[in-house]
């Protein structure tokens, strides 16, 4: 349970209209499967190198396209949660998504300090590359529950709504 109680909506109905008034909200909708997609195609390009030796530089150069984007969503996503939920990170509501993410930061900025300063093989980062990408698919699908999650409770409040008010 990340928000406190099994019953306990995702939004009030005040973070919900600073939700949907915030314009990270669009932004954050943009991001994500931006995101995603640049994910799909450096994982197929990391273990395509993994698998035939060849493509060491594009798999490279996705993965730190992959890991702008992560800050880029990072960054932007706690300018988000402090505009709905007042605080930048570990708001209640999305503390366990929030840890997660800093795992997540951390092993693709570990990626990057490894990357600069010829730390690891390119093997060796290309394992780090994918143990990063299996936090943040772990990640992301925290956050799609959790998105499902507040649909859900929306479209109950919703119905809930309209029962109270029916004859």
């Amino acid at each position: 349970m990340t928000n406190g109680s099994a019953n306990k909506p995702l939004y009030t109905a005040s973070e919900r209209r600073r939700r949907d008034a915030s314009p990270w909200t669009l932004v954050q909708g943009i991001l994500a499967p931006l995101q995603f997609g640049v994910f799909l195609v450096s994982l197929w390009l990391v273990l395509s190198y993994l698998a035939t030796g060849d493509g060491y530089t594009a798999a490279t150069v996705s993965i730190v396209i992959k890991t702008l984007v992560l800050y880029a969503i990072m960054i932007t996503g706690s300018i988000w949660e402090r505009e709905v939920f007042g605080r930048y990170l570990f708001a209640p509501a999305f503390y366990w998504e929030d840890v997660v993410s800093m795992l997540v930061l951390a092993l693709h900025t570990a990626y990057l300090a490894a990357l600069f300063t010829a730390w690891l093989t390119p093997v060796e980062l290309m394992l780090l590359a994918l143990a990063a990408y299996a936090s943040y698919a772990i990640n992301a699908t925290q956050f799609l529950l959790k998105l499902r999650a507040a649909r859900l409770s929306a479209n109950a409040d919703d119905l809930g709504s309209v029962a109270e008010a029916s004859p």
